[in-house]
């Protein structure tokens, strides 16, 4: 009898071994079925396999090609790295999965593991709804953005719908450049039929015609599957001048950046689109209005766009029952930094960010105590061990004056300079500032120089004010949330770890 065994092909599972090991069950000469599948998120444990059984799936990881001969002399049976039932895990027994749920399970490139898992159930609901009952669906489920701002995503539809222009653009901002986030790319490497579904439901909801998927150069592992997946997708019909013989054409194309951070802001990255310089642009007009070659276009990350399936298929009341407050459905969190257990968690808005980082990722990796974690990306805030019951929702994190962000987490010990991080944050800044507005570009080159002679003892008091003045000049002022956010790691910093500020006792003595 034929055994399935999965083994991950995503980017984190192949940087540890995880094509070795495949190679290695393939070289046994077993009766053996192998999937290269996506990552259940478990990155500590990867490369994981999971044997099919009569019993379901049973997980053994993390597994080197030495221990491949045992795993196949007793499948599915003891083995010194023995798991379990994948599914019942701690870690995705305590998921709501929803964006996540195919990956990990099927194969990425089959067709047809998709439509046995659910695909196509909400593009073809949509099609039955219509159009304006479809972007209804969406703006009553509550779905916001989860590329940082929550914009509530029905507004942006309806807006696009309703604006007069031909022809109109669906585009996936998959330029995932925040620290700690790796969410993007593990769905478009683990499940790339979900976002290509999401696309088109978009495109058939708006009227759009064409669609791009911007993404990050840093990500070949994710470009080549969604090449596969996009050919694959105008060979079923899903994609193309009749997409499911609805009579409704979409044209779906991926579009490769050139590694700018700046690009992940959606006019930035509209430029980089038209082939320009990725340079923020003046709003109004806003992209909904007149975006790409200034024609109206949805703009969407892909964690937005992969949870629309399962809103039309399930219904908008289903998806708005999870959550807390305006906080909607589901999020995807990456527990990332010095974490014992780091990985993907997707579950509903509500959670306790302690509970999450203790209770899923273990705590620190080093052992030491958690001294701040940072959530949102290398400019969000930077929140004490004392302040982490705060609940996963965007509402209590701006009152917080934190944000969730992309939902990437980064977790410090003890042992972290949090004047250094301060200075990162202007420094990266610098570095990745399209250079189109005074208050980014300058401010930013002062913020590290303003930073240093406070650290360095010169005049802390008149250099503390002047760093409040900068960092008060780069939100009002600056052009997008580049400028605008990067205040916040830096006076969190402050706020919390103000002795990270004074000279150091080698620089005292001297």
């Amino acid at each position: 009898m034929t055994t399935t065994i999965y083994v991950p092909r995503d980017s984190a599972a192949r940087s540890v071994g995880a094509d070795e090991v495949a190679a290695a069950i393939s070289a046994a000469g077993a009766d053996i079925r192998l999937v290269r599948n996506g990552s259940r998120g478990m990155l500590w444990l990867e490369p994981l396999v999971e044997v099919d059984t009569p019993g379901g799936r049973i997980g053994y990881g993390p597994l080197t090609p030495a221990d491949v001969p045992g795993l196949l002399a007793d499948l599915g049976g003891a083995h010194a790295k023995r798991l379990g039932p994948v599914d019942e895990l701690p870690w995705m027994v305590a998921q709501q999965r929803l964006c996540f749920a195919r990956v990990g399970v099927t194969d990425p490139l089959s067709a047809d593991d998709y439509l046995a898992h659910g695909g196509l159930a909400g593009l073809r609901r949509a099609i039955e709804l219509g159009r304006e009952a479809t972007v209804g669906q969406i703006a009553e489920s509550g779905l916001r953005g989860r590329g940082g701002a929550g914009f509530p995503a029905g507004i942006k539809w309806k807006t696009v719908l309703d604006t007069p222009g031909e022809p109109k653009f669906v585009c996936c901002n998959a330029d995932e450049g925040d620290s700690g986030t790796f969410a993007d790319r593990m769905l478009m490497e683990g499940d790339p039929f979900c976002l290509i579904e999401g696309m088109t439901i978009a495109a058939y909801a708006t009227g759009a015609t064409e669609g791009y998927v911007y993404l990050r150069s840093e990500y070949p592992d994710a470009a080549r599957m969604l090449r596969q997946a996009i050919e694959i997708g105008y060979a079923r019909g899903w994609l193309g001048e009749n997409v499911l013989g609805a009579g409704f054409a979409f044209d779906l194309f991926l579009r490769v950046g050139a590694g700018a951070y700046i690009c992940g802001e959606e006019t930035s990255m509209l430029d980089s689109l038209e082939g320009k310089r990725g340079m923020v642009r003046a709003k109004p007009p806003i992209p909904a209005i007149s975006g790409l070659f200034g024609k109206p276009t949805l703009v969407h990350n892909v964690l937005t766009l992969a949870s629309v399936p399962e809103i039309l298929a399930g219904g908008a009341e289903a998806y708005a029952a999870l959550g807390a407050g305006r906080s909607r459905g589901t999020q995807v969190f990456q527990l990332a930094g010095n974490i014992a257990r780091g990985g993907v968690f997707e579950t509903a808005f509500g959670m306790t960010l302690r509970e999450l980082v203790d209770d899923y990722g273990g705590g620190t990796r080093s052992g030491r105590p958690i001294r701040a974690v940072q959530v949102g990306g290398p400019l969000g805030a930077y929140l004490p061990a004392s302040d982490l019951d705060i609940p996963l929702d965007y509402e209590a994190f701006t009152a917080a004056k934190a944000m969730l962000g992309h939902g990437g987490i980064v977790v410090f010990d003890d042992t972290v300079d949090m004047a250094a991080m301060a200075r990162f944050a202007m420094e990266f800044c610098a570095e990745e500032s399209c250079g189109k507005c005074t208050p980014c570009r300058v401010g930013s080159v002062r913020g590290v120089e303003t930073i240093d002679r406070i650290v360095a003892g010169q005049d802390p008091d008149a250099n503390l004010a002047l760093l409040s003045d900068l960092c008060e000049l780069m939100t009002d002022g600056s052009l997008c949330a580049m400028g605008g956010l990067t205040p916040n790691p830096v006076l969190s910093a402050l706020r919390h770890f103000p002795d990270d500020f004074t000279p150091r006792q080698e620089e005292r003595t001297r």
